[in-house]
This record gives structure tokens, sequence and C-alpha cells, in this order.
């Protein structure tokens, strides 16, 4: 699997510079910063979803085109990222059968297609979510924080299926998420954001075991908690 390079993608506001990063994402690669750090921004550029005040420029290098076709997107909370007064069946666009194929691939039955979300259980819906971000057979996956709402049990099942899903589909995986926890057994490599700059990258075992920059010590030190964590 070759590397997908994001050779720069600077953001400014005014002439406020908000994100200059150079990265690649080799796999499935984790994005970790703390609130404020460009992670957001970062996401909302690769979707193409950056507000008109922002001025921003990409430069990739990748094997396919950066097209919405190409990107699936799952997002932080299952429970708002679905219409609550429409059937599951309709909140997805596409045959009956690719419905079916999908749900499967998730580990969902059919029966899920005609009940509304409040019906479902947070690890159930983010199953729904994630089985609609693959609608298009996407080649990159964006992750914001999927497990940050779920409950012990939803949140490790939907571990092993990211992890499961990653390998099957042979996808670039994007996993931005503020818990260690859920990305040590899935990404292989991790980048680490503070202040819109990348301040460390490489292997995620070499840099949790061997840390070269203070911020992402500091980050360690926290149990990666940076919400609460301050420079």
């Amino acid at each position: 699997m070759s590397k997908l390079s994001i050779k720069r993608l600077h953001i400014v506001h005014e002439t406020t510079e908000l994100v200059d990063i150079s990265f690649e994402i080799k796999e499935a690669t984790a994005l970790i910063g703390q609130s404020g750090s460009g992670k957001s921004l970062t996401l909302k550029a690769l979707l193409g979803l950056l507000p008109k005040s922002l001025t921003s420029h990409l430069q990739m290098d990748a094997p396919f085109d950066l097209h919405k076709e190409n990107l699936g997107f799952v997002p932080q909370n299952p429970f708002t990222s679905l219409s609550p007064m429409t059937k599951i069946k309709q909140q997805f666009f596409c045959s009956q059968e690719r419905k079916l194929e999908l749900l499967s691939l998730v580990g969902l039955e059919p029966w899920v297609l005609e009940r509304f979300p409040s019906q479902l259980s947070g690890g159930q819906l983010q199953r729904v979510v994630i089985a609609i971000a693959l609608t298009n057979d996407p080649k990159l996956l964006l992750l914001d924080e999927p497990t940050t709402a779920l409950d012990t049990n939803s949140k490790q099942t939907i571990i092993e299926l990211i992890k499961k899903i990653q390998k099957e589909l042979n996808l670039y995986v994007l996993f931005v998420t503020h818990d260690i926890n859920s990305i040590i057994d899935i990404c292989k490599y991790l980048i680490i954001i503070n202040q819109g700059k990348v301040v460390e990258m490489g292997l995620t075992q070499e840099v949790l075991s061997n840390p070269k920059d203070e911020y992402t010590q500091h980050l360690i030190s926290s149990g990666f908690n940076t919400r609460t964590f301050r420079t």
C-alpha cells in the first residue's frame, strides 16, 4: 500500500496562521493533539468543509483524487449525526442490495433498516454511521473521535470493527482522537500536532516509548487527556 502525502496544508485567517503542517497517512494513522491544536481544521480541510472566512492551500501526493466519492467521514457523535425522525433505510443513498451488504460488513442485521435512530443503541448507531461512510467505497476514511460518545463495551467493539474494515478494504485511515487507548491497536503510525504544527510523528510504539518532543512527553504523562492538558 503506497503512502498518501500531505506535502503542505496551510490555513490562514486574515493574517493569522492557524495550520501549517506536512505529514503522511500510511495505512492507519492517528492524529492527536489538544483542543485548538488544529486537528478539526485539518479534517475540515481534507473534507473541503472549511469556512469561507479561512484561506487554505492543500498540496498532496496521493494515488487518488481527493474528492467526496473517495472520502468517508465518521463524526464524533452518532446520536446527532443521523436524522432522528427518519428511518435508517432512508439515511442511506444507495440500492437496497448495497444497504444490506454494508450492514453485513459492520455486523448489523437487516431489521436495523426499519428502525429509527432512537430505537438503536449508541454502538449500533455508530455502526450505521460507519456503514454510511463506506457507501461509495472510499479510499480514505476520516474518523473524528468516533468512540468518544460510547460506553466502554461499545467503544471496544467499534475499535475492533474499524481495525477489521481497514484491513479488509485496504483503506487509508486518519483517526483523530484524544484517547490513545482507542488507536494503539489500530494505528501503526502516530502524528502529534500542537498549535497548528506537527511536533512529532513516527511509528506509534516508538513515539510512545521514546517521545522526543516536550509536548508529546506531557501528553503521555497526562494519559493523553488533551481536554484538560494545558501547555
